[in-house]
């Protein structure tokens, strides 16, 4: 059975974790096929990416007994090994996304847990339903988080918000993760909210779209000013003038919707 569903509509790829009677729990193929399909949008043409999950949650952790197997086999050849650039398949589940070069949103509702909590800090935005529920579960099993979650959370809150996420694994609601800069809003229903925004960004200009991502990730690196200041100049220099933005201009000064359809 397919572990992941992709559809492509008006630029904006859904992309729905599909194993709804484990709660979405990601077990070594659901892994490889999450990466799979970050893999896949890196080198499409979408604007923009919507991450949800079936059934009662996002995703609820790792299925606990399909990596039981994993752990009596040699599991330290396989997370030691950066089988991914500079990670391994676990961490690149979370990570691909941020490789991904169009803004990436993720609707949560239910279970957000350990590997799908990590997957989640993986968008540049998390819009949350009212029951979403959100847990560094790692801990609970005698672990600590893996997946990409400490690269990830020390950008979105505080240090001692992320220990007690990671020591206690105890699971927040969506007000308490809003209000600790885990996730982005709260909408009643999360993947509308997430389906919507991503039709408002796929109508901005895709370059400067892709552009921004990319400068953002740079003022996020820990870079010191003048290259994020160096960043900032040399993507405006690589939009003023281009097909895309004359189109945006254009298009505002005609008061109607702009069209980049083959003006890249």
């Amino acid at each position: 059975m397919s572990r992941v569903r992709v559809e492509i509509d008006n630029h904006i790829a859904k992309v729905t974790l599909m194993r709804a009677d484990k709660r979405n729990a990601v077990d070594p193929e659901m892994a490889e096929a999450i990466v799979a399909a970050g893999q896949e949008l890196c080198k499409s043409d979408v604007r923009a990416v919507v991450l949800s999950g079936e059934g009662q949650a996002f995703c609820a952790g790792l299925d606990v007994m399909s990596f039981a197997k994993f752990a009596a086999a040699d599991p330290e050849a396989m997370i030691m090994r950066r089988s991914h650039g500079n990670t391994n398949i676990f961490q690149e589940v979370a990570m691909v996304w941020r490789r991904v070069p169009v803004p990436v949103i993720a609707a949560l509702h239910g279970a957000v847990y350990g590997a799908g909590f990590q997957l989640a800090l993986g968008a540049d935005i998390r819009i949350a339903g009212a029951d979403a529920k959100l847990a560094v579960m790692e801990m609970k099993w005698g672990l600590v988080p893996d997946m990409g979650g400490m690269a990830l959370l020390p950008g979105l809150t505080r240090s001692d918000v992320i220990r007690r996420l990671t020591y206690t694994a105890a699971p927040v609601g969506a007000s308490q993760a809003l209000d600790w800069g885990l996730v982005t809003e709260i909408a009643d229903d999360p993947l509308a909210a997430a389906l919507d925004l991503a039709a408002q960004i796929a109508a901005k200009s895709p370059s400067a779209i892709r552009a921004a991502k990319r400068l953002i990730a740079v003022a996020e690196s820990g870079v010191g000013e003048e290259e994020i200041l160096l960043a900032e100049s040399r993507e405006q220099a690589d939009l003023i003038g281009k097909p895309h933005q004359m189109e945006q201009i254009a298009a505002n000064l005609a008061g109607r919707a702009p069209d980049f359809k083959g003006k890249a």
